[in-house]
């Protein structure tokens, strides 16, 4: 499985900006993928994830500004980011894990485990920067 972002980059707070995340090799009838991200001298912590029907979870920072979407055509998931914060600066990697062991992110994006715990599939990672 690879893992492939795209989409990061700089923007002014208020701004918004998408990231796509294209999956290769990853066939499992049911999954999860989403977003993890990590700022400067911050733990890595859960941003979104979806699941194989399309369920949503978010963590309570980006509630009602982040969106997650996927196209399960092309193995690609997304997330768009609105009303940026400066916050939000980080390292966005995407992750992808199948179903039965989904757990994990699920419990690292609710902050019950630490996210560096987890395993699952991860991405190189995306540098977003927001600036006041």
């Amino acid at each position: 499985v690879q893992l492939m972002e795209s989409g990061g980059g700089s923007v002014q707070s208020g701004g918004s900006l998408r990231l796509s995340c294209s999956a290769s090799q990853f066939t499992f009838n049911r999954y999860c993928m989403g977003w993890f991200r990590q700022g400067p001298g911050k733990e890595r912590e859960g941003v979104a994830l979806i699941d194989s029907v399309d369920d949503t979870q978010y963590a309570d920072s980006v509630k009602g500004r982040f969106t997650i979407t996927q196209d399960k055509a092309k193995n690609t998931v997304f997330l768009q980011m609105n009303n940026a914060n400066t916050e939000d600066t980080a390292t966005y990697y995407c992750v992808a894990e199948r179903g039965q062991d989904c757990g994990v992110f699920y419990a690292a994006l609710r902050r019950t485990i630490p996210a560096v715990t987890t395993r699952g599939y991860w991405g190189q990672g995306t540098q977003v920067t927001v600036s006041s």
